[in-house]
């Protein structure tokens, strides 16, 4: 036995350093693109077939790797090579010209920092709950493949979110098993000096220091924050304990360290950001953060330090209703944050409680984050276009007065990161087809290329995928039952469910009321008839997690336990427990439908179907969310009539016999209409269609691109306007603003003139300024969009001067066939270069 001490690895943890090779394996496992770069997998399972199956962590192989099958693999000559030209591949990676330099090489952004409460990359570090880290995740895997200058910045979580199992009675527990940060693909970040980087917060007047640890996504670093120290009390020790876990006083801390800390982290490392995304509200006290840092370098005010800063902020909302807001009461607030306004910001605390306010003076409102997010930041997006219709009526009441069509909220809908989701037989038709290179810039081509694929590869890529799902499920399953101690006949059953050549549909999603996963169900016996039609069989696979405490959604799946229990249905249903990120891959790769039943409009987005459409999958969903803006009859089936209806049972009942009947009459006729060949010719047709021209808009390499050109770099360029001259602009903008906001009240209008001319009118608009000029304003005739056109905007140019009668007369030429009292003035302000409404929401309109 070879008993030579191991030599300590500065990542952490024991590893024979000394052995040759060694130090190549830990970069390959430490670098998450192994996450969708799978030519790694076999080096992995070489080191332990067994562990590589049941973790998909490569760091955790490696450190349980004994040393003596570490020097049996290294003096492998064909181990050596693969590793070898896996390294090659990671440099060449690295070093080939990308989308971003090749586009905009001369670009003012240099940094984005993307600041996140959880990260999808892998199974191997579960720091995510959901579709929230899935983008987040897919997002910062696409800036690395397109060379966007991306930072991230997160939280480590000790447990992150609960591990289920079902147990006999079909009811989900909820296990909180601890991740040890030594078995994560994770390193502590450390200084030049070797010192692991740890900061110091204040956390209700307690000093709290803050350990930093670093996360490889290919060329993006990842920056992950905990205070499991053991300089802190035990109390701070737990703060990062849990993922949207605890109650309202664990997660403002949360927020804190992710904010105020994440800036503080970048600080320290000397990054510099021109723009900071905040993925939702969570991280908005990073905004206050930034303010202050100008403060101590230009000396300016907290609020002419906003101004400043407002224009590198971004953020981004992923909320469909209110109550999905992070609110702080005012005494929680003054408890973690009113020494910090007072003495860091320079400000009261009814100052700072009045940027998460939409009524600012009421003592009784609570603080919500979204609203300072909107505050802190020169632009704000939803996730879809149904989402920013959704958002800007969910946030018109900090805009009072405002049209809800100019409430200033975009969209840039979500998409995902297609090498992580696409199986390998995907992946090799669309190499054929497309290139390798074909997810790393423009896009405009791939429609053509996979739209010219043959029936038969498209075909063979849906059986071999559905194959490898039937595998998976049965596996899954058997485990699945005996963790949970079922009897031995159930676990002769596993073996056996599903079938490969039957149609699969699938559902995976959080179980929670709105997404009604409970459907199908309305009507047991129609479902039962449909899944067991021995000439046209369907079979569903079915996962997700509900809520620790939520009573609702675990009822929904026990319903669903039930039904497949008490009607021995084990064949053509299986729910699967424990959903994470690698069930997902097996499920989206295998299905031939996504099926998706949210109530219009609460589904923000939703990517899980996105997820399908590059392995050949269709959806059938609800017009809600992506979906709305992607549906067309050719490439998948539509639920709803595009309408709101609540959580009206007469419409979910209406909604459950649509979806029996267009499985019945369309999707399960259309699967089984065979050729000569057994090729399914409308369905390979339907296929073809979907992945043409649904992948490419909605992956996360158009997603990213599209925050690059419409937010980044605008925002780069005017955040380096404002903070030029120690922050000039900034303090122009907070003294304009305070003069606006006195005299705004004195603005008015005269009788305003109407002259039929030749093909319209000519408007004459005598206006009361106050002591305001024509400089600092903005005045327009305003018509609201008739059905299928735009709202009309029109601007009155102003006069050389102010008449005997005190007002300015503007005046406009107006050519249109619209009735003249379809025009209403209007008074905005308009001063150094801000946006209006977001930065200054006053408006005067003519009565």
């Amino acid at each position: 036995m070879n008993t030579t001490n191991p030599t300590f690895s500065r990542s952490h943890g024991f590893l024979p350093t000394e052995l040759p090779g060694l130090d190549a394996l830990t970069e390959l496992a430490l670098d998450l693109r192994w996450s969708w770069n799978h030519a790694a997998d076999t080096l992995w399972q070489q080191l332990d077939a067994e562990l590589w199956d049941r973790t998909h962590n490569p760091w955790v192989v490696l450190q349980t790797a004994s040393r003596e099958v570490l020097e049996q693999r290294l003096a492998d000559p064909a181990f050596r090579a693969q590793m070898a030209a896996l390294l090659t591949q990671k440099q060449q990676a690295t070093d080939r010209p990308k989308w971003f330099q090749e586009e905009h090489p001369a670009a003012a952004l240099t940094c984005v920092a993307y600041f996140s409460m959880e990260f999808m990359l892998s199974e191997a570090l579960p720091i995510y709950v959901g579709g929230l880290g899935n983008v987040a995740g897919d997002q910062l895997k696409s800036a690395s493949d397109l060379g966007v200058p991306v930072v991230a910045v997160g939280l480590l979580y000790q447990q992150g979110y609960f591990r289920q199992e079902i147990d006999r009675q079909g009811v989900q527990q909820a296990l909180f098993p601890y991740n040890d940060p030594g078995q994560l693909p994770i390193t502590p970040l450390r200084l030049p000096n070797g010192e692991w980087l740890r900061l110091q917060i204040s956390l209700s007047g307690f000093p709290v220091w803050l350990r930093i640890w670093q996360a490889q996504v290919g060329d993006v670093l990842l920056y992950l924050l905990d205070s499991n120290d053991p300089a802190n009390l035990p109390v701070h020790r737990g703060v990062t304990t849990e993922l949207y876990g605890g109650g309202m006083e664990q997660r403002i801390q949360q927020e804190i360290i992710l904010g105020i800390g994440g800036w503080k982290v970048l600080r320290a490392m000397s990054i510099r950001p021109e723009v900071c995304h905040l993925n939702e509200g969570h991280a908005a006290f990073v905004v206050l953060e930034r303010a202050r840092t100008l403060m101590l370098e230009t000396g300016l005010s907290f609020e002419a330090a906003l101004a400043a800063t407002r224009p590198g902020n971004l953020f981004t909302t992923h909320t469909a209703v209110a109550a999905g807001f992070d609110h702080f009461s005012p005494a929680l607030m003054n408890q973690f944050l009113g020494d910090y306004a007072r003495q860091e910001l320079g400000i009261d605390l009814d100052t700072l409680l009045a940027l998460g306010r939409q009524r600012p003076t009421d003592p009784t409102e609570s603080f919500n984050m979204a609203f300072l997010a909107i505050r802190g930041c020169g632009a704000v997006n939803a996730v879809s276009q149904l989402h920013g219709q959704v958002s800007r009526q969910l946030f018109s009441g900090l805009f009072p007065r405002w049209p809800v069509e100019e409430v200033p909220i975009g969209h840039v809908t979500n998409g995902v990161h297609i090498p992580s989701w696409d199986s390998e037989a995907a992946d090799e038709v669309w190499t054929t087809a497309c290139g390798k290179e074909r997810w790393r810039g423009d896009l405009t081509a791939l429609a053509q290329h996979i739209g010219q694929v043959p029936d038969a590869p498209l075909w063979q890529l849906r059986t071999s995928c559905r194959q490898a799902l039937v595998a998976y499920t049965r596996a899954r399953l058997a485990r699945q039952f005996t963790v949970a101690g079922q009897p031995p006949e159930l676990l002769a059953i596993a073996a056996k469910v599903l079938d490969a050549n039957v149609l699969t549909l699938g559902f995976a999603r959080r179980f929670v009321p709105y997404k009604r996963p409970d459907l199908l169900l309305h009507d047991p016996a129609r479902f039962i008839r449909l899944l067991t039609n021995h000439k046209q069989p369907v079979q569903l696979v079915l996962a997700g997690k509900a809520p620790p405490f939520d009573e609702s959604g675990k009822a929904l799946i026990q319903q669903w336990m039930q039904f497949i229990s008490q009607h021995n249905l084990y064949q053509y249903v299986v729910f699967l427990s424990d959903y994470d990120m690698l069930m997902a891959e097996h499920l989206v790769q295998g299905v031939d439908v996504w099926l998706n039943t949210p109530r219009r409009p609460w589904e923000a987005c939703g990517t899980s179907g996105m997820k399908v459409l590059a392995n050949g999958g269709l959806n059938l969903s609800e017009l809600d969310g992506w979906w709305a803006e992607a549906y067309t009859p050719e490439v998948g089936w539509a639920l709803g009539d595009g309408q709101e209806h609540g959580d009206d049972p007469a419409w979910d009942a209406a909604e459950a016999d649509a979806l029996y009947t267009l499985l019945e009459t369309q999707v399960v006729p259309e699967f089984y209409a065979r050729d000569a060949h057994g090729i399914p010719t409308r369905w390979v047709e339907r296929m073809r269609r979907s992945m043409a021209t649904l992948t490419p808009p909605f992956s996360a390499n158009r997603t990213v691109r599209e925050y690059t050109e419409s937010y980044y770099l605008p925002a780069a360029t005017r955040y380096a306007q404002r903070v030029a001259a120690k922050g000039a602009a900034g303090a122009a903008i907070s003294t304009r603003h305070q003069a606006v906001g006195r005299e705004w009240a004195a603005l008015g209008f005269g009788e305003v003139q109407t002259q039929a001319v030749a093909g319209g009118y000519l408007f004459q608009v005598p206006i009361r300024l106050g002591a305001l000029t024509p400089a600092q304003v903005m005045v327009e005739l305003y018509a609201t969009g008739l059905p299928g056109e735009n709202t009309l905007r029109i601007l009155l140019q102003p006069p050389a001067d102010r008449s005997a009668d005190g007002h300015y007369h503007y005046q406009a030429l107006v050519t249109t066939t619209r009735p003249a009292g379809d025009f209403t003035a209007r008074i905005l302000p308009a001063y150094e270069g801000i946006a209006v409404p977001l930065e200054d929401q006053h408006i005067c309109w003519q009565h």
